[in-house]
């Protein structure tokens, strides 16, 4: 379940109090002073076998007694007696609880038991072990929090209680309101992707704030995530950044994906803004919550004092931030407006006895610049202008906190005047900072939140995602180590793997012993100027670490003398390892080539993960990597590649061309692709990648496998995101052509304009329910980046030309319980049974997905849409409040 009843704890209009107490500094005291203070409207029934009145309220005995079904239990009682309340609250109709007692995870069977209660009636619990729960706009404060707090427009989630109420105090002393305040407490049941789904929906949280320590259900989490990020802002602080990172023995990639890196890339993917502490949660959640997101963030700044504006050009460029370059027609308009000596250049200094006309003309100036996205206005407190007056001449400008469209942050320095000045522009919606660093911080926040939303959103250039992996052959490879009880594949199973899924490997010979390996030399220099000879051994992953590798071998004599060598040298260090023979393969030798490491490992709580960065053997002293979570496509590969020091040094550099960056990229989808095939993959290293401009290859790989999964069939249910679903493909004939029905990718965007193009006006109004020209780009973008945990899409193409010919769409509640259906044929191929495929298709899905209804909207006078539903067997009914809109419904339970 996710939002399932969760309405009755945010909306509640009556309240039951188990263990409401007369007693002083008791819980049950506090917690029914707290509702009865905070002026809830609704019904409030304490209840203790104790009292017959508590705190001027009459008092029940228990759940038999109270006038009606709570929405909303509060239960503050012995853990022992909790059970046995959640069982009478639902056999009541109570359809929430908040479980503000501790104790029940102490291996005595209670935390189960009180699950076991709840779940027959659907009865959401919440805790146990929580602060409680406050809902500010409606007047609750159902907890036992130090103080109440203020309405407003933040939701906060906290998964620790003195967290929730050390920010409700901040909080009041810094005028910051809050819409929902939940303290989360153990999680046995509602989680926080479970809030983030009923936060999304609702309008009075214009922006979430989170307090993360765990993630319980990821999958979850990150379907709740991408969906409630892509309707407004969601900012975490994620406790734990430092700890130490996860160890595997067997692979690099283990060492170095440590746990915090990929909580990075789980947010990120996930389009969620995390900032280092809790007092930039509501700065970011302010700054994104005002301001739409920008496509770029180039900052103009506007300040009296060249101090100050140093200073903020520090911070931006701390946090990874760019410094606008002024145009020339922008530096002409200053130099006619201010004096001589002002700084010429972006920060730019109007000088210290500016008054307020000279920062009116500065400030429209820059905010003109085409290249300035973002304005950051300073001020410097002086005997020769009034800040207060300066203040003024900015807020002039502004309208809903933007000068020319454009978002203003300002800082006015100092105390006694800036406060007064802050407050003008504070009216006037332009939000205000105290100092240069926080104001340039905001920006970055800002700028952090718009790069989140662009990823979230952004289309793949091709279908990159369409791999076309050997998974028979691989199968086999894994199969066999599976027979033998090993984990470790050898070096050259392990590059046939690789190679299945197209990445590129140099060809390699298995030598059984040193004179066969001076055998398979003589073959290979045939062809090759020089070889490589390599230790086989099924005990030692990291051949370099005992001598196991030997480079630059120009004869036959040379390699069998090389092997010889290595048994020796594996002989002294590792008596005990078994030498299965050695891998003897050409030399690559690539002047300019870049080593790089790719890999996947395994992370207790995001599942696969896949890792880029610099390789070689100073692996990880050099530590130059970054993760992401699978799958990729060319879009996700290219950002991984990124956000790495040696991406950038890939772009080329003096005398090295370009790196082939799109061969790389497939070698990243193609490991992706493997690792979304096969759940029995438990780390992967490739390295070194040697990639220049002629593209990429791999020198040496590594993979580790659970022999106990190697029959367990993709795609791999381990993943955080759930992968493009290939196994719903099918074709049919309409008429005299084929069509191809599959899932929705990103990159069918593309095919929109030209069906668009192709379906009637009248069409567009039977599918939207109403008359619609304009199909903007982020419409689109949404309408084909599904998470296809909750959503589902099919298309029909046209077999011979590859143009969309309909869309069948299912959009699931966030319980997927329910799913409301949609479906648009172009105008000129209705009449083929396209439309009756798609929607077979739907219900098929549904079926399989446990989707237990399916209900759709349809206008009465679309006739062919109802004649179509009646025959699959949808009940059809009038809608109750909209003449002329019909409810069509399929029980598939």
């Amino acid at each position: 379940m996710t939002i399932r009843n969760l309405d009755h704890a945010v909306r509640p209009r009556s309240l039951a109090i188990f263990g409401a107490s007369q007693r002083e500094g008791s819980v049950g005291h506090i917690v029914l002073k707290n509702i009865l203070d905070g002026g809830f409207e609704g019904e409030v029934w304490p209840v203790n076998p104790k009292y017959g009145e508590v705190q001027g309220l009459r008092c029940y005995r228990d759940t038999a007694q109270l006038p009606g079904a709570p929405d909303l239990a509060i239960i503050a009682t012995p853990p022992a007696t909790v059970p046995g309340i959640v069982s009478e609250l639902g056999a009541r109709g109570c359809r929430a609880a908040v479980i503000i007692t501790a104790g029940l995870n102490d291996g005595n069977g209670l935390r189960q038991a009180m699950l076991d209660a709840a779940k027959p009636h659907l009865l959401r619990i919440i805790g146990p072990n929580t602060v409680g729960l406050m809902v500010p706009p409606a007047k609750l404060n159902a907890g036992f929090a130090h103080m109440a707090a203020a309405a407003g427009n933040i939701a906060l989630l906290s998964q620790s209680g003195a967290i929730a109420t050390s920010l409700i105090d901040w909080a009041a002393e810094n005028g910051v309101g809050f819409s929902h305040i939940v303290s989360l407490g153990d999680m046995a049941d509602v989680d926080v992707g479970d809030w983030l789904d009923l936060l999304a929906g609702d309008s009075r949280a214009r922006a979430i704030v989170v307090y993360l320590e765990t993630v319980t259900n990821p999958r979850k989490f990150m379907s709740a995530a991408r969906a409630a990020a892509r309707i407004k802002p969601v900012i975490a602080v994620k406790a734990g950044r430092h700890a130490a990172a996860a160890k595997a023995a067997a692979t690099h990639t283990g060492a170095l994906s440590g746990a915090d890196r990929v909580v990075d890339a789980a947010l990120s993917r996930a389009g969620i803004l995390r900032v280092n502490g809790l007092g930039e949660l509501f700065d970011a959640a302010e700054i994104t919550a005002r301001f739409p997101p920008l496509r770029q963030a180039r900052i103009g700044i506007v300040t009296n004092g060249g101090g100050a504006g140093v200073l903020a050009v520090d911070q931006i460029a701390e946090g990874g931030g760019t410094l606008a370059e002024l145009a020339p027609a922008t530096i002409a308009r200053l130099d006619a407006a201010l004096p001589s000596t002002w700084s010429h250049a972006n920060p730019v200094d109007i000088i210290g006895d500016a008054p307020p006309e000279r920062y009116r003309a500065a400030v429209e100036a820059v905010a003109a610049d085409e290249g300035v996205d973002v304005l950051m206005v300073l001020n410097c407190p002086t005997g020769l202008a009034s800040p207060v007056d300066a203040a003024a001449a900015v807020a002039g400008l502004a309208e809903h906190g933007r000068i020319a469209g454009k978002p203003v942050l300002a800082c006015w320095l100092g105390e006694h005047t800036a406060r007064a000045a802050r407050h003008i522009l504070q009216e006037a919606g332009i939000a205000s900072f105290e100092t240069p660093a926080q104001t340039a911080q905001a920006v970055s926040y800002l700028a952090d939140w718009s790069r989140a939303q662009k990823a979230l959103m952004r289309v793949p250039s091709s279908r990159s995602e369409d791999v076309a992996g050997d998974s028979a052959a691989v199968h086999a490879v894994f199969r066999a180590a599976a027979a033998e009880g090993r984990r470790m594949l050898t070096e050259p199973e392990a590059k046939a793997v690789i190679a299945a899924y197209g990445i590129g490997v140099p060809q390699t010979i298995v030598a059984p012993s040193p004179a066969e390996a001076g055998q398979a030399a003589a073959q290979l220099l045939e062809t090759s100027a020089k070889l490589v000879v390599k230790l086989l051994s099924k005990a030692i992953t990291h051949k370099s670490d005992v001598g196991g590798v030997v480079l630059g071998i120009e004869t036959a004599g040379q390699a069998e003398e090389a092997a010889s060598r290595i048994e020796s040298r594996v002989r002294a260090s590792a008596p005990e390892a078994d030498i299965e023979g050695y891998a003897v393969q050409p030399m690559v030798v690539r002047k300019h080539a870049h080593e790089l490491i790719l890999g996947m490992s395994r992370d207790p709580i995001f599942g696969p993960v896949v890792l880029f960065g610099a390789g070689g053997v100073a692996v990880e002293v050099m530590d130059d990597t970054a993760v992401a979570l699978p799958p990729l496509d060319d879009v996700l590969a290219g950002d991984l590649i990124e956000r790495t020091r040696i991406g950038r040094l890939l772009a080329g550099f003096r005398d090295r061309p370009a790196a082939d960056t799109k061969a790389i990229a497939a070698a990243l989808n193609g490991l992706s692709q493997m690792i979304v095939d096969f759940p029995c993959i438990v780390s992967v290293d490739i390295n070194p990648l040697l990639a220049d401009a002629e593209g990429a290859v791999a020198l040496d790989a590594r993979i580790e496998i659970d022999p106990q999964a190697v029959e367990e069939e993709g795609p791999n249910p381990a993943l955080a995101i759930r992968p493009y679903p290939a196994g719903w493909e099918k074709e049919f004939t309409g008429g005299d052509a084929t069509y191809h029905i599959r899932p929705i990718k990103p990159a069918d965007i593309e095919l929109y304009p030209a069906f668009l193009a192709r379906v009637s006006p009248d069409d567009i109004r039977l599918r939207f329910l109403a008359p619609r020209k304009d199909f903007p780009d982020e419409m689109l973008k949404r309408l084909t980046q599904l998470d296809y945990d909750r959503d589902m899409a099919f298309v029909a193409l046209e077999a011979q030309s590859g143009d969309l010919a309909g869309i069948g769409r299912l959009s699931c509640d966030p319980d997927r319980t329910r799913g409301e259906y949609a479906l648009l044929v172009r105008t000129d191929l209705q009449g083929r049974g396209i439309g009756w495929q798609l929607l077979r298709q739907i219900i098929s899905y549904a079926q399989a997905e446990g989707i237990a209804r399916i209900e759709g909207f349809v206008l009465s006078d679309n006739t062919a849409m109802l004649q179509m539903c009646a025959e699959f067997g949808f009940s059809v009914t009038h809608h109750t409040d909209q003449p002329g809109l019909m409810l069509v419904a399929l029980d598939l339970a």
